[in-house]
């Protein structure tokens, strides 16, 4: 019963994190999966990318009734994604299981560098919060 209360918890942190920042919830998902629910790290990333599904399509489908989503560009990428996964997944089922949460490690903290970087060199007009 704990792990179907802290799933429902994640889901629904993953739903605010999707439409407030535009990620669909990979990082809280695989971190949250691995740490609390106690799954491996190749299992965490699997089950993540099985999650987005419906979360990227309720995130499209709210964001396309205010004409926010740029279609031709969404398309390509996913296209292009959808081929790199044979590739990610032959290479994350090849790597020992304590090397993929290291790499999943060094991706959060070069993500929260760059993030942090772009923060603090762009200046946002206080009136529209735009920057």
């Amino acid at each position: 019963m704990t792990e179907l209360v802290e799933t429902t918890a994640l889901g629904f942190l993953a739903g605010i994190l999707s439409a407030l920042f535009g990620i669909g919830g990979g990082i809280p998902f695989v971190a949250t999966l691995t740490l609390v629910v106690g799954l491996g790290q190749l299992e965490a990333q699997a089950t993540s990318l099985a999650a987005m599904i419906p979360v990227a399509a309720a995130g499209a489908w709210q964001q396309s009734r205010y004409g926010n989503v740029a279609w031709r560009p969404a398309v390509a990428l996913g296209l292009f994604s959808a081929t790199g996964i044979a590739a990610g997944t032959a290479l994350a089922t090849s790597l020992p299981e304590d090397t993929l949460r290291r790499l999943f490690a060094a991706l959060l903290l070069v993500v929260a560098a760059r993030l942090a970087w772009s923060a603090r060199r762009a200046p946002v007009d206080e009136e529209t919060h735009h920057i």
